[in-house]
């Protein structure tokens, strides 16, 4: 973790661009002006005033999700799947009313759950309707994609699936599944639950390896497209698989954790150190993704 932070971050990572990736609703701006494809954003929640013009902005829509705009590791996450005799049911199956989201908000306002705890917004958003081939893999949340990125360039991917012990959160810290994913193939290769070796998902039982993921090399050029965005050197990309919409970017993460390695059963180390060989790293997307593709 140390060797990280010093030799990658600190080194990679300029201080003054953390806040790209660190406000979400930035990230999704500097994405869209790209032509990255994000989920819609519904509506954006400031200030406490505006809390009470919740169920005009919410009428539209029989599913979203509100989100803390500086959050972290799926905190302040709230699902909703859709509407029951004017409640709101969120991924769990429980039902919420109009005050329950509202103290929700207000909670994400407050800084709850942003990074050093200062005050926040809240983002409404599209809600993903996953990729069928996660049908038997995934427990009530969303799986996603999460790419470390070095210099443009993919290193390691895992597959991140959502569990009862997660509580529908794609967070490893939490108990969500890892799978590492074949960057040449786009295939899941072995997966880890904590420090276990797991081949099934706990909740489900469907077999998490094996499985080929849609739209790789589009999954592959959308995180090298993130370094451009960015520009921090050193990033995770998370993307989800939506049915209709195909590959979304949900966010930039500029401090990606080491469990990654872990579900790969591969070091980051080896394939950074021969990045860092290379004097000038292809512009071309095309020419990122084949350097990608030729790790071994």
């Amino acid at each position: 973790m140390n060797q990280r932070n010093a030799d990658f971050i600190l080194l990679y990572n300029p201080r003054k661009n953390f806040p790209f990736v660190d406000d979400k609703r930035r990230t999704k701006e500097l994405a869209l002006a790209a032509g990255i494809a994000v989920p819609e954003l519904y509506a954006v929640i400031e200030i406490e005033h505006q809390v009470d013009a919740l169920p005009e902005m919410l009428a539209p829509y029989e599913e979203f999700v509100i989100k803390p705009a500086h959050g972290s590791g799926g905190e302040g996450i709230l699902v909703v799947r859709g509407k029951v005799n004017g409640r709101y049911r969120k991924s769990s199956g429980i039902l919420a009313d109009e005050d329950d989201l509202k103290f929700h908000i207000s909670n994400i306002l407050s800084g709850m759950f942003s990074l050093g705890g200062l005050p926040d917004c809240a983002l409404v958003e599209y809600c993903v309707d996953f990729d069928p081939i996660f049908d038997g893999v995934s427990y009530q949340g969303v799986p996603d994609i999460r790419t470390v990125v070095f210099r443009g360039v993919p290193v390691l991917a895992m597959l991140r699936l959502p569990t009862r012990l997660s509580d529908g959160r794609a967070n490893l810290h939490q108990g969500s599944v890892g799978v590492g994913i074949d960057l040449a193939s786009g295939i899941t290769t072995c997966g880890i639950l904590h420090d276990d070796t797991v081949e099934l998902h706990p909740d489900t039982g469907g077999a998490i390896t094996g499985l080929e993921i849609p739209h790789w090399d589009q999954i592959l050029s959308l995180t090298a497209r993130c370094y451009d965005l960015a520009g921090l050197g050193y990033i995770g990309v998370d993307i989800v698989l939506d049915r209709t919409k195909g590959p979304l970017m949900l966010e930039i993460n500029a401090r990606p954790g080491l469990s990654i390695q872990l579900a790969n059963r591969q070091g980051l180390l080896p394939r950074l150190r021969r990045l860092e060989t290379i004097a000038s790293i292809p512009a071309s997307i095309e020419e990122r993704i084949a350097l990608a593709k030729s790790f071994v």
